[in-house]
């Protein structure tokens, strides 16, 4: 599985760690950045991660700032993204069984490193369960259009 990640100046430590996990997991991972802590806009790494899940080149994103919310909003704007904030195992299951999340977003503000990459693990592992969620997926697609 290709996995695109990125975050701002707010979720540097954390993404770094969630790098490391994909990694010994075997998922070939891209950075798209940032690589330091000076400020950056979290626009300007959510939007070329979410145009990338969207167009097909990764299976799936993970997008990490101070809280997660600023830069799955920025995701979501992109269409054909459906952007996940999670904080906890039980919604990064649900994102993906019931809403077919293609990106993943976290705060490193909010939770430390062991429960992101307990949420990375299960947000990576659980498939869509389509049925009665397909038809309401659909027509979130519908929305976009």
């Amino acid at each position: 599985m290709k996995v695109a990640i990125g975050c701002d100046h707010g979720g540097l430590h954390l993404k770094e760690d969630i790098k490391s996990l994909l990694a010994d997991g075997g998922y070939e991972v891209t950075d798209f950045g940032t690589n330091s802590t000076d400020s950056v806009d979290y626009p300007d790494i959510a939007v070329p991660v979410a145009n990338a899940v969207a167009n097909g080149e990764f299976d799936r994103g993970i997008l990490i700032c101070g809280t997660g919310i600023g830069i799955g909003i920025a995701a979501n704007k992109v269409k054909g993204i459906r952007a996940a904030l999670c904080h906890d195992t039980f919604s990064a299951h649900a994102s993906r069984e019931h809403n077919n999340a293609n990106i993943l977003t976290m705060g490193e503000r909010i939770i430390g490193p062991g429960l992101a990459r307990d949420i990375v693990k299960i947000w990576l592992t659980t498939e869509f369960e389509g049925g009665r969620h397909e038809r309401r997926v659909a027509k979130i697609a519908d929305i976009e259009e």
